[in-house]
């Protein structure tokens, strides 16, 4: 597979990166990458809801917001971070491709639920996924050397499971690729192997200076901006909040004479296409007009009838 080279460690300009790979290219690519200290939370969810912010100011920790679902992460230069984008028909089989090259290198580790990879129970990844048109993106954290009490404090709000398990339990359910790597003596000899591995001799693509000014450009104009990071959601009148296969899903919305005036949706669910686009689907709908719509595309898995009880007191 063709790669490209990203050394910036900047965790704004590297979501630029991954949208640029996910829409500016035609060709499948990969590519191993890393971010300083920060935390990233999935496009969906709420910063103050899934995120220490006091924590993060007196650390220096960064708070970024990525363009897939899932729950926040915790990145550090003790992670490795991957993105695998191109046409989604070539990407349809691929989410096992990570987990099947750290078997390659003598880790056993396998795919579990809808987006980790584990290894002898204990958490080494997660990943998410994008559709754009004709183009699928998936990418994920490989965790090396993650300062896991940072982890626990960076992720941690009243009330969290992080905060009630502490740190000890974070140590029980994660683990770092160190442990089974004995023949790496540092997080890049793991990644020349892993870039051996997929690239299999194909070429590295150059980004040209016009493509790396543009990145900078979507990295000002959205990723670092307050209304990225942080968003907004509209006054509304009801709210629910469910579990399903997907993640868990809460919805705040607003009716005006049976329809929608007002909607959004957060929580750390997965889906091939951001909520927002069937939020604004549904301003000026009605409850009932749900089932005509392709919910499964926004929420993996879930059927229209599944959908309808976030409506149902």
């Amino acid at each position: 597979m063709k790669s490209i080279l990203n050394p910036c460690t900047d965790p704004h300009w590297n979501m630029a990166h991954d949208e640029f790979l996910l829409e500016g290219l035609q060709e499948k690519v990969f590519c191993l990458w890393q971010n300083r200290p920060s935390v990233i939370i999935g496009l969906n969810q709420s910063a103050p809801a899934e995120v220490n912010l006091k924590y993060l100011e007196e650390n220096d920790i960064t708070l970024a917001r990525r363009v897939t679902g899932g729950g926040a992460v915790y990145h550090d230069l003790g992670n490795l971070n991957y993105t695998i984008a191109g046409p989604s028909r070539e990407l349809e089989n691929d989410y096992g491709l990570m987990a099947e090259t750290l078997r390659k290198l003598g880790v056993p580790a396998e795919r579990s639920g809808r987006n980790d990879i584990l290894v002898e129970g204990r958490k080494c990844s997660g990943y998410a996924k994008r559709l754009s048109k004709d183009r699928m993106m998936i990418h994920g954290t490989l965790m090396w050397d993650v300062n896991l009490e940072v982890l626990t404090q960076a992720l941690q709000v009243p009330g969290s499971k992080l905060q009630a398990a502490g740190i000890a339990s974070v140590r029980s359910r994660v683990v770092n690729l160190k442990e089974y790597l004995p023949q790496f003596s540092n997080i890049r000899q793991f990644q020349a192997a892993l870039q051996e591995i997929l690239a299999n001799d194909d070429p590295i693509i150059t980004l040209t200076e016009q493509q790396l000014q543009g990145i900078e450009q979507m990295a000002d104009e959205k990723f670092r901006r307050w209304e990225w990071i942080y968003g907004h959601s509209p006054a509304a009148s009801f709210q629910n909040s469910r579990k399903f296969a997907c993640g868990t899903i809460q919805v705040q919305y607003t009716l005006k004479h049976g329809v929608f005036e007002n909607l959004s949706f957060s929580g750390d669910f997965l889906g091939n296409r951001p909520a927002e686009e069937l939020a604004r689907q549904l301003i000026g709908k009605r409850v009932q007009d749900i089932g005509t719509l392709p919910i499964s595309h926004y929420f993996d898995q879930l059927t229209p009838l599944e959908f309808l009880t976030l409506f149902q007191e």
